[in-house]
């Protein structure tokens, strides 16, 4: 019998590294910058429809309406420009969230000196870096302390136990200097007794995910409102009333019909689920999550109402097809127990059923937190997560708590909240008035 493959999940650091630039190639990365930011504005410029129509928030969407005419209009490499256009799709998301909460906002604009890179864009060395901009490569030198081993650059960047990941490029004008954000990653195999398991507690970032049976069909605790549950469900009533008349007819043919529409209609489903799960995935890798929590599938039909048959097939498949590919991404997977998770602020912890005011809303009749309802248990299933991994650790101290991943930070059970340090990467809000 095959054992399983053992889960692994990571240690992450970013690392902040200044690089020699050759004077005669700045210039290169201004521009680059300069077109990277302009597909991220394109992007926002098409996807941000408020309010006259629904803001467009899939990246694959943007991608197929956006990225041939972008390759025409920059010098970018593919790669860059799809980092552009994943950032302006990002932030609208974001703004989209905040104006489900109630909150005032308006289209996101990127002015910021800032570009993504990971290994398709960048060539990331121990002592240096090799950059695509927009006339061919530059390669830079890490700028190095002399006694690097106290250093976080000793630490991390010069340690091959950590491996890069995607890091962004920023410039200092005022000391005009170039610096890379390096993102460091060092796998941790679980099933490792030799593990540390004082290293392994302090760096697990959970990833909570809520599924749905309208609405969205997935929603993240980094504020992520994945797939349509509605079009699903539209799907598979035009799908029933097909079937339902054709075969009154009683036909072979009438049969054959149905069984070919019925593929057709696996197909679509399927297509839809990889896409979510992928989106689920680059929430998970984007935010540095270490673990994706799922509420439990077991018996979701008695639990949870208005579940049928092919809504407990369609979780447990997406549940399947993210656990597939968290294999290759250094990312754990586990279920928790859902109970009371729609009824918990994720504020404060009061919990009662009158919190949840609608199928969309929640408020906290203690504190008034107001938000989303999905949203609001996608983050309490994150915390279960959390929960149980900080009580498996070991340490002589205890352990360091784990992290739940939100849209602009971490959050730890005692309450400790730390921002992104990016912040630019969400976007930057103009200061034209909503209509």
């Amino acid at each position: 019998m095959t054992r399983p493959t053992p889960p692994v999940t990571g240690i992450i650091r970013t690392v902040k590294v200044k690089l020699d630039v050759p004077t005669e190639r700045c210039d290169d990365l201004h521009q680059t910058k300069d077109q990277f930011l302009h597909c991220a504005n394109r992007a926002a410029d098409w996807a941000w429809r408020y309010p006259h129509d629904y803001c467009v928030t899939s990246y694959l969407e943007a991608h197929d309406a956006l990225y041939h005419s972008l390759r025409e209009e920059t010098e970018l490499v593919a790669n860059l420009v799809q980092k552009g256009i994943r950032r302006g799709i990002e932030a609208t998301k974001a703004g989209v969230e905040r104006l489900k909460n109630g909150d005032k906002t308006s289209q996101p604009h990127f002015n910021a000196w800032s570009i993504l890179y990971d290994k398709r864009s960048a060539t990331f060395h121990r002592d240096r870096v090799s950059l695509a901009t927009v006339n061919d490569r530059v390669e830079c030198d890490y700028v190095i302390p002399r006694e690097p081993d106290s250093t976080p650059i000793g630490t991390y960047l010069l340690n091959k136990e950590f491996e890069f990941r995607m890091s962004t490029l920023q410039y200092d004008k005022s000391t005009e200097s170039f610096y890379l954000h390096a993102r460091m990653m060092q796998a941790i195999d679980e099933s490792d007794s030799s593990t540390p398991q004082s290293t392994d507690a302090k760096h697990q970032t959970v990833l909570g995910v809520d599924l749905n049976v309208d609405g969205s069909l997935a929603v993240t605790s980094t504020g992520a409102f994945i797939g349509n549950a509605d079009e699903m469900n539209h799907r598979r009533r035009e799908f029933e009333k097909t079937r339902g008349s054709m075969q009154q007819s009683g036909t072979r043919s009438a049969h054959l019909a149905i069984q070919s529409i019925s593929n057709r209609e696996h197909r679509w489903m399927q297509d839809q689920l990889h896409r979510a799960s992928n989106l689920i995935l680059e929430e998970a890798v984007t935010h540095g999550c270490t673990h994706i929590a799922f509420e439990n599938l077991t018996n979701i039909r008695t639990r949870m109402g208005g579940v049928k048959r092919f809504h407990a097939w369609a979780f447990r498949r997406l549940y399947q097809y993210v656990a597939f590919k968290t294999e290759v991404l250094n990312v754990g997977i586990r279920q928790v127990n859902p109970a009371y998770t729609s009824q918990r602020c994720s504020k404060c912890g009061y919990t009662h059923k009158s919190n949840r005011r609608s199928k969309h809303r929640f408020v906290c009749q203690k504190c008034e937190y107001e938000l989303n309802a999905d949203y609001n248990a996608s983050k309490n299933i994150a915390r279960k997560l959390v929960k149980q991994l900080h009580s498996g650790q070991t340490t002589s101290s205890g352990g360091a708590p784990s992290q739940c991943a939100l849209a602009s930070g971490t959050l730890n059970l005692n309450g400790d909240f730390n921002a992104n340090s990016v912040s630019e990467e969400e976007g930057e809000s103009t200061d034209k008035p909503m209509k």
